[in-house]
């Protein structure tokens, strides 16, 4: 069964015990008997869904049933060190789901990284397909920056195997010499396949003639032949011509011509873009190639600011899982102090930003700047976070209240707002009045609804009758000010 399906299955007595589950006060002998009960909907919610005490870990740990430790392996709230546990399990089900890993959350925010040794672990003793992207996410950036030389055999050979064209030529070089014969044959068959992929003639030979994910791969990233360019040309896979550095000059000025603005749009981003072409796609009809090319490296802020481009308000304003690599100082501070919108925005993305840029773009004109600083920066003023988050409307907008500094006092205000989404800061706010968390409850908007149930302050007679709430139970029985006696009562 998938956990879908699982929930769906659960009955209403299951689905209240799943909201006691998630209850912050409920001691850890309550925790214990909902891990022992029958239901496999509640142990679900119980082992991904919230922060677990070590004890209760140590018996999901030991847990007879393999459902419920792949549930704890895949926590996104579980500490790295308590699904680390997990990474010798008997079941290869459990295993998968701890390589795998938890997905990123609703927010985009990616999962903590496991301790360094348990991916040396999974990487010397799990199966080949279990060592992927999940895993990957999961690899501190000090693992990452360390695996061509990490003292490990099998932790070279699979970098050498899986990630030859991010490494260094000094890495490349060590890994075809090292003297561990399986690392130098991965470093070798990578090699051959890197070399394969620069030769014009190997590409010709090895593309295949049918829509499919390594067609587009050697379309993007192989030495094309002019006569394999041209035959794209007037194709659907013309974007992916248009992206490839390899792309004779003629044709991506041909590209530059292209019929459909999204073609244009990947030849507006080549860094390699000659300046007439620069000069035609600033004044395309298209406003998204004026706007792609608006942002081109190679430009002046005066190029720039000649451009009729428009910045949409509400893009996709989250978090933003940013590569590994060092930031460029001075590069960060041109884009922070560009008058370009989304340069600013680039800036603004990155929450290495030193304090005094992080004060400018605090009050930047721009929306989309302001609030990818709150969403993105460890020190994004309190004001800020709530200001970005009554003028935002767009996606992860609930992001912005579990940032360390959202203020939460005082959000009692916001109660009768107009907006469901506004309305529910109120609930946030921990001196809410008992009788506004007691209407609140009574709210037209579902999740309003929700989060009152759960407010602590809530009247215990209002509490006490939601229990019995076919909508609200699960909230009631989560909601921490629940006395122990009917949190007992509940459990079989």
């Amino acid at each position: 069964m998938t956990p879908d399906d699982i929930a769906r299955s659960a009955t209403p007595a299951e689905h209240r015990l799943a909201g006691l589950a998630l209850n912050p006060a409920a001691p850890d002998d309550i925790l214990l008997r909902l891990l022992a009960g029958e239901s496999a909907a509640v142990r679900m919610v119980l082992c991904r869904d919230r922060a677990l005490p070590d004890a209760v870990v140590d018996a999901v740990v030991a847990h007879p049933d393999t459902y419920t430790r792949s549930f704890l392996a895949r926590s996104p709230h579980a500490e790295p060190e308590q699904r680390a546990r997990l990474v010798d399990d008997p079941e290869w089900f459990v295993r998968a789901h701890l390589a795998d890993g938890p997905k990123p959350d609703e927010d985009g925010c990616p999962a903590r990284p496991l301790p360094d040794r348990t991916v040396v672990r999974i990487i010397e003793t799990y199966e080949d397909e279990l060592i992927d992207i999940g895993l990957l996410r999961q690899m501190s950036p000090g693992f990452r920056r360390g695996t061509a030389t990490h003292p490990v055999a099998r932790v070279r050979q699979m970098w050498g195997g899986v990630h030859w064209d991010v490494l260094a030529p000094w890495a490349r070089a060590a890994l075809l010499a090292d003297p561990d014969p399986g690392v130098r044959e991965a470093a070798a068959r990578s090699h051959g396949l890197h070399e394969r992929r620069r030769d014009p003639d190997a590409v010709r030979e090895d593309l295949p003639d049918h829509p499919c994910r390594a067609r587009l791969s050697l379309l993007m990233y192989g030495a094309l032949a002019p006569d394999v360019a041209a035959a794209a040309l007037d194709t659907e896979d013309a974007w992916a011509v248009a992206v490839n550095t390899s792309t004779p000059a003629e044709y991506v000025a041909v590209l530059a011509g292209h019929a459909d603005p999204k073609v244009r749009i990947r030849v507006a981003r080549r860094p390699d873009l000659a300046p007439a072409l620069r000069r035609a796609l600033a004044v395309d009809p298209d406003p998204g190639v004026r706007l792609a090319l608006s942002v081109h490296p190679a430009l002046t802020e005066a190029e720039r600011a000649a451009i009729d481009y428009e910045v949409p308000e509400h893009e996709d304003c989250g978090h933003c899982w940013l590569p590994d690599a060092d930031p460029d100082p001075e590069q960060l501070r041109r884009d922070a102090r560009s008058g370009h919108p989304c340069l600013r925005r680039r800036a603004a993305r990155d929450p290495r930003l030193p304090a005094d840029l992080v004060a400018a773009l605090a009050d930047d004109p721009d929306l989309g700047v302001r609030v990818l600083l709150s969403q993105n920066h460890p020190d994004a003023p309190a004001a800020l976070l709530l200001r970005s988050f009554l003028e935002y409307t767009g996606p992860h907008r609930w992001h912005l209240t579990r940032r360390p500094a959202f203020p939460c006092t005082g959000l009692a205000r916001f109660a009768d707002d107009e907006d469901p989404a506004v309305r529910r800061l109120a609930p946030l706010d921990p001196r809410l009045a008992p009788e506004t968390a007691d209407r609140l409850t009574r709210d037209p908007d579902p999740l309003v609804r929700a989060d009152a149930a759960r407010h602590p302050r809530l009247p215990l007679t209002r509490l006490t009758a939601l229990l019995d709430d076919p909508e609200l139970a699960p909230q009631a029985a989560a909601n921490p000010s629940l006395p122990l006696a009917t949190m007992n009562a509940l459990v079989p």
